[in-house]
Parts: C-alpha cells; sequence; structure tokens
C-alpha cells in the first residue's frame, strides 16, 4: 500500500521510518492536507494526517477523486476531519486511541508550576541582573483545589499527579471514570461549580458540539478570582477573546496553553523573519502572565513511538486484510 503522510517534520519522520514493517510504502511532506495540497495525495491508496491538518467534507471528496482510500490519523482527536463524510465515501479512518497519556499530563503540570513559580518571569530578571523576589511570589499547591475538565486517560493522569501534590481534585466529565474514584479521593461535579470553587483548572476533554467554546465569558465569570487556568487539549475549547478578557479583569491570574484556536495557520511552522498576521494571537502572547507552547504536550520519545507503532500497525492491518481494530467509522 502506499501512503502519503502529510504534516511530516523532522521529529517524527525518523521514528516512522524505524517503526517501518509489512506492506508499506511511504512518501513524505510536511505541507499539511488543504484544498492547495490535496493533489499531492493523487496515487497513493491511503494518507497519514496530524493535527495540522484539514479533512473537512470537500476535501475528503477530492481525495476519494484521486484514489485515496484509507486514512490513518497520528492522533487520539479526530476533530479536524469530517467523519460523516468519510462514512459516506467509504474511505476508512482509524486513529492512535492511546500513547503516553503521561506526556501531555506533565506537560500542563510544567505549564502550572512554570506559571505559579513565575520561572519565566524570574529567568527573565536575572538575565537583566535583577535578583530581587518582589515579583515571584507563588503559592503552595498542596491542599488546593484543581478542577479537571475530561477525566479520561490524559486527565486522570493528570488527577493523580495533582493528587501526589496534596490537593483536593474537583472533576466534571459525563462519564464518571470508576477506576479512578477508587484510586483517589475525587468528587465530580458540574462545571459551573468547578470553575466557581477550583484554584487550578485544567483542560483535558475532546473537543466536539458540547465542548467547543466550553470556556466563554459566562464560564469565566464563574471562576473564582486568580484562578490558574491551563488547557492542553483543543484550543477551540477555548474562546481566547474572551480568556483575554479574563486576563483583563484578573480573574485569570495566569493562563498555561498548549493549543489556541487559530493554530493551524501558526503552529508547527518556521515564522523567523515572518510577521504572524493572528491580531488576536499577538494580544494574548502579550501578557506576561500567559504562557504559550506551540501543541508540544505530546512531544516525548515514548509518545512518539507509541504514535508511530499504532500508525503503522493500523495501516498494515488495512493492507493485509482490510480491517482495523482501530477504526472511526
Amino acid at each position: 500500500m502506499k501512503i502519503l503522510m502529510y504534516s511530516s517534520y523532522e521529529f517524527d519522520r525518523p521514528i516512522i521510518e524505524n517503526a517501518m514493517h509489512g506492506k508499506l510504502e511511504f512518501a513524505y511532506t510536511d505541507q499539511a492536507l488543504s484544498e492547495d495540497t490535496v493533489s499531492l495525495a493523487k496515487g497513493f491508496e491511503g494518507i497519514s494526517l496530524f493535527t495540522a491538518d484539514n479533512a473537512s467534507a470537500a476535501i475528503l471528496e477530492k481525495l476519494y477523486f484521486n484514489g485515496v482510500r484509507y486514512i490513518a490519523l497520528r492522533s487520539v482527536g479526530y476533530d479536524y476531519i469530517d467523519l460523516k463524510r468519510a462514512r459516506a465515501l467509504g474511505i476508512k479512518v482509524a486513529n492512535v486511541p492511546t500513547y503516553s497519556h503521561f506526556s501531555v499530563a506533565e506537560h500542563a503540570v510544567a505549564l502550572l508550576m512554570a506559571l505559579n513559580r513565575k520561572i519565566v518571569l524570574g529567568q527573565k530578571l536575572m538575565n537583566m541582573g535583577d535578583y530581587r523576589l518582589d515579583h515571584l511570589i507563588g503559592f503552595d499547591l498542596y491542599g488546593k483545589k484543581v478542577g479537571i475538565i475530561g477525566t479520561g486517560k490524559i486527565g486522570s493522569a493528570f488527577a493523580k499527579i495533582m493528587h501526589g501534590f496534596g490537593c483536593l481534585i474537583l472533576a466534571c466529565d459525563p462519564v464518571e471514570n470508576e477506576e479512578l474514584k477508587q484510586q483517589l479521593d475525587i468528587s465530580y461535579t458540574t462545571l459551573e461549580e468547578v470553575c466557581i470553587n477550583s484554584d487550578v483548572i485544567s483542560v483535558h476533554c475532546p473537543l466536539n458540539r458540547e465542548s467547543k467554546y466550553m470556556f466563554n465569558k459566562s464560564t469565566f465569570a464563574l471562576m473564582k478570582k486568580r484562578v490558574i487556568f491551563i488547557n492542553t487539549a483543543r484550543g477551540k475549547i477555548v474562546n481566547t477573546e474572551d480568556l483575554i478578557e479574563a486576563l483583563q479583569d484578573e480573574i485569570v491570574a495566569a493562563a498555561g496553553l498548549d493549543v489556541y484556536e487559530g493554530e493551524k495557520k501558526i503552529f508547527f511552522r518556521n515564522h523567523i523573519d515572518k510577521k504572524i498576521s493572528d491580531e488576536i494571537y499577538t494580544i494574548l502572547r502579550s501578557f506576561p502572565n500567559v504562557l504559550v507552547t506551540g501543541h508540544q504536550g505530546f512531544l516525548t520519545n515514548e509518545a512518539l513511538q507509541g504514535i508511530a507503532n499504532t500508525t503503522i500497525a493500523n495501516l498494515n492491518a488495512w493492507a493485509y486484510n482490510g480491517i482495523c481494530g482501530n477504526e472511526l467509522n
């Protein structure tokens, strides 16, 4: 089976190559799938996509016309592909249902700690020769209430880490994690109660109709004054303009974001000597109490290896018998 891997980068291509086996012939492009690049897939039976790609209904139709019948996602999330249209066209889609969920959970903790203990600001001041401590006061996490939105594998891993810090865990998820409830003292409640009572809120839910812009003017208004807000899930779960207003009003004391709703045009690209023409993103980055990382939460050796192994396994399952256990549609 001939496969075109879209959004292929220096950090993942060697790992994919090392994991390669079976009836697969790979080609690579660092370009994301879009209206402008869909023609690259002509002559390939399958493609592999990442979160930077756009597999809308219109693009899927062009992929089908070009001969594509299989799409292997290199992610857990699949909000960037129109599964309904793929199903109608007969294009099979599979994701990577799990990899090192510790990678994203630990990155969320890193953002929280860096913001709370003013690590970035402290380094900037020291580089200037200013070793005063006046602006670097944080707070003990021990005994604080940490609200977790989504308690799947990543949210659960984050909850266990926070429990280890001695935090009180509040959670919001339509499906309560019974195993997690047995392992630690966790209280499931509503989104509103999480917002009202939490000193820290960390987002770990998928992006769907219910979660899109879940955090907006109304939910930010409910939050405890000076909350720390962390999002390592999906950018469109948060209305960025409303987050900026909450930062300006000092409802949110600090925000750690590994995702951004307009990231497709920014992240995973080299913008040296180029101006990023996104006014909202520029305003967001201007806050000294906002820490943005470029969707790198998953970026560990263990996670990349897991993604590569499952992606290759999914493609080989199709190549050998046309059936894959991780199919989404």
